[in-house]
């Protein structure tokens, strides 16, 4: 009786592990990416208890993060169901990818940005579901700002001198202090910084709709120069080797006067270990000749592998 009894017991419990599926979300950890992902997963788990979701804590640089994708994607790998991915790369991992539009996406596909759905489609299928969308801002300290005299700068001639003015007299009590922080990486970073400058000062669209190069213009050479000339006077020579998390740490425990960085970085600049919390604003980027500023519109998104085995679960 006991054999019988033990074996009921075993095949109950290998029945109870066959029933459950997990599944395995990629995602980032810049900001508080992560932290949401994990709260997001449980949430589902409470909804859903036969359903297991993992995450999976991926590179913080997107090249490094685009290297670790392709290995799975290539090797078809069924190992992540779910891959957070960025807004330019559904067109080169579309075949990677399922249509969400024979998950049901129809019915939510209305509730998102079309530019960025349209962005998301690639022959017809729609390859991600937007998941957060961002934009370039100019974070700029208020206090200092007062103390010295001086409005938030709307063009970049306006900001290069704001900060010399803060730096020079910041650096009396903090050696450590600088003007502007941004991302200067060799990266998709600085490409995001570049082509805000670029268009900014009236610069041309490096390759027109109508295919024309339109990049090579003295209005380019301008504003390259111009950022360039930051490096070593109000931005440290550093700058070089910045990504977000590098601009923002040095903003936050408040050595810098402005920074460039996306959105997510105003909740974390007002958390109780911020040196700059009730101390600071974001405004639209500085204009050049353009007469206007202007801001990358970067982003992520959330497409279902076609190698994973749960492929419906995924998509839900």
């Amino acid at each position: 009786m006991k054999k019988v009894l033990l074996t009921l017991m075993v095949a109950l419990f290998a029945l109870v592990a066959v029933s459950e599926t997990v599944i395995t979300v990629a995602a980032g950890a810049v900001g508080q990416e992560l932290e949401l992902t994990k709260k997001a997963a449980e949430k589902y788990m409470e909804i859903h208890p036969d359903v297991t979701v993992r995450v999976l804590d991926t590179p913080d640089m997107v090249q490094d993060r685009l290297g670790l994708y392709l290995q799975f994607l290539e090797a078809r790998s069924p190992e992540i169901d779910v891959y957070q991915v960025d807004v330019i790369w559904p067109g080169d991992l579309a075949q990677h990818f399922v249509d969400l539009y024979e998950h049901n996406a129809d019915k939510v596909v209305s509730m998102h940005f079309p530019a960025i759905v349209e962005n998301n489609t690639v022959d017809g299928k729609l390859v991600a579901i937007p998941w957060f969308t961002d934009a370039g801002l100019l974070y700029y300290r208020t206090d200092l700002l007062e103390k010295y005299g001086l409005n938030p700068p709307t063009t970049w001639d306006e900001l290069e001198e704001a900060a010399k003015i803060i730096q020079e007299g910041e650096r009396k009590t903090n050696p450590d202090f600088w003007g502007f922080v941004w991302q200067g990486n060799a990266y998709e970073g600085l490409t995001c910084d570049a082509l805000e400058w670029l268009a900014s000062n009236d610069a041309g669209t490096i390759i027109s709709p109508d295919k024309k190069i339109t990049i090579a213009n003295a209005n380019a050479v301008e504003i390259l120069e111009k950022a360039a000339g930051w490096v070593g006077t109000i931005s440290p020579r550093g700058v070089l080797t910045f990504a977000e998390e590098d601009a923002r740490a040095v903003w936050q425990t408040g050595n810098a006067a402005f920074m460039r960085n996306w959105p997510y970085a105003y909740s974390l600049s007002k958390g109780e270990d911020s040196a700059v919390a009730g101390k600071f604003d974001v405004s639209p980027l500085p204009a050049g000749k353009s007469g206007n500023g202007a801001a990358t519109l970067g982003g992520w998104q959330l497409s279902v592998s076609k190698y994973s085995k749960n492929p419906e679960i995924a998509a839900d």
